[in-house]
């Protein structure tokens, strides 16, 4: 079920947290380049002092513990979101104030 998993977060393309059980540590803001087998490669930047690092890192399968992805992110606070104008009405995000009577 994982295997199957990871392949579709590879086939997205979109960045994921993944946690290696084996080392216990994670890898941040990686994407899944490919899959052989039970190998997983992936790629992601780390920050050292003045530098920036790209890494590529080839992982088992078995040593996955854990592989979380960011939903959505919204600015705390009261900033009003940025909306794109072709965004349906059903989908926008209102602002209710309880003291208002919407």
């Amino acid at each position: 079920m994982l295997h199957r998993k990871i392949y579709q977060l590879c086939c997205d393309g979109r960045e994921v947290w993944i946690f290696l059980r084996d080392q216990q540590r994670w890898i941040e803001r990686a994407r899944i380049l490919d899959i052989e087998g039970d190998l997983v490669t992936v790629r992601y930047e780390t920050e050292e002092d003045d530098e920036v690092c790209s890494w590529e890192e080839m992982i088992r399968l078995e040593s996955i513990g854990s592989v979380m992805q960011k939903l959505a992110t919204v600015p705390r606070g009261d900033i009003e979101p940025l909306v794109s104008e072709d965004c349906p009405e059903a989908e926008r995000i209102r602002n209710h104030h309880p003291e208002s009577n919407d």
